[in-house]
């Protein structure tokens, strides 16, 4: 798969820092699709298409939900940096072209997750948090995590997203609760 192209295009939407992310995401996301068996060039792309919306000014990211149709909750609207995730799987079709149903998937719900979440999903998701321009603290612990389990690590994640919300006072998205409740009904079910 030739990057190229949506290297140069996606450059020109987001700023230096986030398109620097963007690049670290895609390599952490194409690693993890080798060790955990997912498809790499698939990783690739969602990984470098993922943030596509986040530069997009937060009114102007509700304006265009309410256009692609995409159901919003009271959250959403109170923090409307949320809709990037989905708003950017709706551009990646749109504007760059993409097809492939996977790819935008997991795009759309790398925020916040969702109970139904795929190996892609699960590998873009955790990739977008342990990049290796993320630096927080246990980030370490956590790219280790991800190495050996998908969904210890994808807990992780949820808890620390959850855990830093309430920190700042902000609401938690429904979606995500949901999400992280269904893993660990899925893990008890495995008894993992």
């Amino acid at each position: 798969m030739k990057l190229d192209f949506y290297k140069d295009r996606l450059k020109g939407m987001l700023n230096h820092k986030r398109y620097e992310h963007s690049l670290g995401v895609m390599n952490t996301a194409m690693q993890l699709a080798t060790v955990h068996g997912a498809d790499a060039e698939q990783a690739a792309l969602a990984g470098l298409l993922h943030d596509c919306a986040r530069c997009i000014p937060e009114d102007r990211l509700v304006e265009m939900a309410r256009e692609f149709d995409l159901s919003l909750h009271e959250v959403d609207l109170a923090l409307p940096v949320l809709l990037h995730a989905p708003v950017g799987g709706r551009l990646a079709r749109r504007d760059f072209g993409v097809q492939d149903e996977a790819v935008l998937r997991a795009i759309a719900v790398h925020t916040l997750g969702d109970k139904y979440m795929t190996l892609l999903d699960k590998v873009l998701f955790i990739a977008d948090k342990v990049e290796p321009g993320r630096h927080f603290q246990a980030v370490d612990k956590l790219r280790a995590l991800a190495k050996q389990d998908l969904d210890r690590a994808l807990l992780s994640c949820y808890d620390m997203s959850i855990n830093y919300a309430l920190r700042l006072g902000d609401q938690v998205h429904p979606q995500m609760i949901t999400a992280r409740n269904k893993l660990i009904l899925d893990k008890l079910s495995r008894k993992i």
